[in-house]
């Protein structure tokens, strides 16, 4: 993308050139990152109006939702992987397309299986597109101001989905919960629009690592489905033994493929960089509070307290919309006061949100819940736009759509596992509010534990 002007007088036109360009692609991967949150966000309040259209418990729900999740984070490791290698431009125009076909067949869909097995294609198609926006970010901003200022463009994105997905999803679950689905078709077009304008982008070609990512699918998925059926057959049971320890020999497999392949998926030398190691547990931790937490009170709200699609959905938004409101500041705090202090005091934010909502009895009143849920909301500008700019500052050019599936995978794995577990809890014999306050305390302990790890990341991003 650098042009070289052969005169003075032709750089204002190169400069003009190249602007549009990052514009384009800036706003593409703005959509693209837009419609997979609100897939993910949008689909929680339509939970019971699809079990009362298509039956199913809380498990068949669990993989609604989960059916997605796991893909996305299953796949995220080869994703970034394929974009280095084919082109972050041509990647996400393939996720893209692959994503809108299944939010058509998920429109569509006759039963929950069919349902479930419509939202596994979209989680691949998801799992294409989120590394690959990163990139395109990445590869059009190559300066480090201007790049952290579009990565806080870009996570506005991913705010504004947040904060317009419960109530939207409330509004045409009151049409139909199919609409849900039919709306991603034409912000996907839209999209699609955007990216025919970007340029192409940059390709590493090398062999596809193969055994790494089918050791990396079988450990995230015996180890989300193990938790998921968990909630029902218990921990002890055999298929969720089995599974979990399929998870955990795919596991080794995969860390021994990536320490001894010639062309790794994922290159352990990435994890060198302290600010690689940090910001991807950082991305666990706060999906786990700010992805489980909504799904638990979705259920809550409407389960426990009554309310209806579009009713959950007002409830959250309080914190969606003060979330969407404090995105566009996140790049002048970050520039007054370095990437630590936000961070910290997000995570803190979320830690001291569900200790609050943990205190308050099942008696209380819809309202006083979703005012708590606020700070869990502001965690979100303060953590995750800081994050995302130094991931990108502290790894090579060629490297960034490899380093961006490291960090979506965490993020997502901390969502299937929050969803998984959380689930799981809610639904165990101890009762609803038991397993509510269980996985509250768990959100909060796994929060405050990445603050403390966040303490770290001032020395961290002096290098690599």
């Amino acid at each position: 993308m650098t042009v070289t002007a052969s005169s003075p007088s032709s750089a204002p036109v190169a400069t003009a050139g190249t602007d549009r360009h990052a514009a384009a692609t800036l706003a593409a991967a703005v959509l693209g990152f837009f419609v997979i949150t609100l897939d993910a966000t949008i689909v929680n309040v339509a939970l019971p109006s699809i079990r009362s259209a298509l039956g199913g418990g809380i498990t068949g729900l669990q993989w609604v939702v989960d059916g997605y999740t796991l893909m996305f984070a299953a796949l995220l490791l080869s994703a970034g992987a394929l974009s280095d290698r084919i082109g972050a431009r041509k990647a996400f125009a393939g996720g893209l397309v692959l994503f809108v076909v299944a939010s058509l067949a998920c429109g569509l869909a006759p039963s929950l299986p069919a349902l479930v097995a419509a939202r596994v294609v979209q989680g691949i198609g998801a799992a294409v597109t989120m590394p690959t926006s990163m990139a395109l970010v990445r590869h059009a901003f190559p300066d480090p101001a201007r790049r952290a200022r579009a990565v806080g463009v870009w996570a506005m994105g991913g705010a504004i989905a947040a904060a317009a997905g419960p109530v939207l999803g409330g509004v045409l679950s009151l049409a139909s919960w199919r609409m849900i689905f039919f709306i991603n078709l034409p912000v996907g077009l839209l999209t699609l629009a955007l990216l025919a304008r970007s340029p192409k982008s940059p390709t590493r070609p090398a062999p596809f690592d193969w055994i790494g990512q089918v050791t990396g699918i079988l450990a995230m998925g015996g180890l989300t489905f193990g938790a998921i059926e968990a909630g029902e057959a218990g921990f002890t049971a055999p298929k969720v033994l089995l599974s979990l320890a399929v998870a955990v020999v795919a596991l080794a497999a995969f860390v021994l493929a990536q320490a001894k392949g010639a062309h790794p998926m994922v290159p352990l030398s990435l994890f060198r960089s302290k600010t690689v190691v940090i910001v991807t547990g950082i991305g666990f931790a706060f999906m786990v509070g700010f992805y489980g937490l909504p799904f638990v009170f979705s259920l809550d709200f409407q389960q426990q307290h009554g309310l209806s699609a579009l009713g959950a959905g007002i409830a959250f938004l309080p914190m969606m919309l003060l979330s969407a409101c404090l995105t566009p500041f996140s790049a002048r705090i970050v520039e007054r006061t370095g990437p630590r202090l936000p961070v910290i005091a997000g995570l803190a934010l979320i830690a001291a949100g569900s200790v609050a909502l943990a205190l308050v009895p099942g008696s209380a009143p819809v309202w006083v819940s979703a005012l708590l849920l606020v700070p869990v909301g502001l965690a979100g500008p303060l953590v995750m736009p800081p994050a995302t700019a130094l991931l990108l500052e502290h790894v090579p050019a060629e490297q960034t759509g490899t380093a961006s599936g490291v960090f979506n995978t965490s993020r997502q794995i901390g969502g299937a596992l929050a969803v998984a577990v959380f689930g799981a809890l809610i639904s165990g014999t101890a009762g609803f509010q038991h397993g509510l306050r269980l996985s509250l305390a768990l959100a909060a302990a796994v929060a405050l534990g990445a603050a403390l790890a966040a303490t770290r990341m001032a020395a961290a991003r002096r290098g690599n």
